[in-house]
């Protein structure tokens, strides 16, 4: 329905692969980062003191860290190591998802902090309940809202890096669909045939605005305070 594109591919097939894989491997990257991330903000936010100040120190170094570098760094390390295929996209998420766990253990921390001053944290610990048990079954969930909505909206970011990665030449090697390999090449055509490169153009903006809409959704529905106004 589309056309084909300069080599006579048929475009809708490689969107659809594209987007498949795509959409996996940010999703394994933002849980990759949210499995690192929340169970070190919520411990070192529960423990506080000493512990906290320095694992919060650590976690500044990383922010300040441009992520991008960060990605470009690990990416050609595999090509150079020569990783292709799964290998690849497991170094791709590693290194989105490492990226991505400073800012979730901020805000796990920051919701500790709020919530462990609540009742019901006292009462455990009166009735003489692990720090542990605590911080794990009984806050965790208490705060799983803002960090679900947070990585919703992180989707849509991760695909744009990964996008970019491969706009960049740094994505799967051809002829494997990529929506950013696919954008780059059809540079070549913008006179001639101008839609080769639309197509993935558009692709790549309306999943980001999905996501970014899904996440909006999710926090009117899961944020009390905006459900009672």
């Amino acid at each position: 329905p589309l056309g084909t594109d300069r080599l006579g591919r048929d475009i809708v097939s490689r969107l659809l692969w594209g987007g498949r894989r795509l959409v996996s491997i940010s999703l394994l990257a933002v849980t990759f980062g949210l499995l690192l991330g929340v169970p070190y903000g919520v411990l070192s936010g529960y423990f506080g003191g000493v512990s906290d100040t320095i694992a919060m120190r650590f976690v500044d170094g990383l922010l300040a860290f441009p992520g991008l570098l960060l990605y470009l760094l690990i990416v050609t390390l595999a090509r150079e190591w020569k990783l292709e295929g799964v290998w690849n996209d497991l170094i791709l998420i590693f290194a989105l998802g490492f990226a991505f766990s400073p800012e979730v253990a901020r805000l796990a921390r920051g919701s500790v902090l709020a919530e462990k001053k609540k009742e019901y944290v006292e009462a455990s610990h009166v009735v003489g309940e692990k720090d542990s048990y605590i911080a794990l079954r009984q806050i965790l969930p208490n705060i799983v809202s803002p960090l679900i909505v947070n990585a919703t909206v992180r989707l849509g970011y991760v695909i744009l890096i990964i996008a970019a990665l491969s706009f960049l030449g740094l994505g799967s090697p051809p002829p494997t669909p990529d929506w950013g390999a696919d954008l780059a090449a059809a540079r070549d055509y913008m006179e001639k045939a101008p839609m080769i490169a639309v197509y993935p153009g558009l692709a790549i903006c309306y999943t980001v605005l999905a996501f970014n809409l899904f996440g909006d959704g999710l926090r009117d529905i899961l944020d009390p305070r905006i459900t009672e106004r």
